[in-house]
């Protein structure tokens, strides 16, 4: 956020061409001339957005970890179908060793 002048009014920080072409730079990305005043639009309109939700007032309101309070059911964590290797390999059109065999696809 920037604050300009002497009310310290903030205001969303706009980006030029020359930030977006650093962005795509750092990105690894490539963009086309026009491609980058489209995205500097892009890029300015989540900053805006996201200069609007910096007013909301969120004083007394704890952070969430979810939307709902439902707590997901947990189950034990022991193995219950364990000791089948043979039963397992039988659907194997090949095996080798106790274990699934695939044909060699890396020379």
């Amino acid at each position: 956020m920037i604050f300009c002048g002497e009310a310290l009014q903030p205001r969303p920080m706009a980006l030029t061409d020359k930030d977006v072409q650093k962005i795509a730079k750092l990105a690894r990305i490539a963009l086309a001339p026009e491609e980058i005043l489209h995205y500097a639009g892009e890029i300015n309109g989540i900053l805006k957005w996201i200069a609007q939700l910096e007013e909301v007032n969120t004083d007394g309101i704890d952070p969430l970890l979810s939307v709902s309070n439902q707590l997901l059911p947990w189950r034990a964590d022991v193995v219950t179908d364990g000791n089948q290797q043979e039963a397992v390999l039988k659907n194997a059109p090949m095996q080798n060793y106790g274990c699934f065999a695939v044909p060699k696809v890396i020379e």
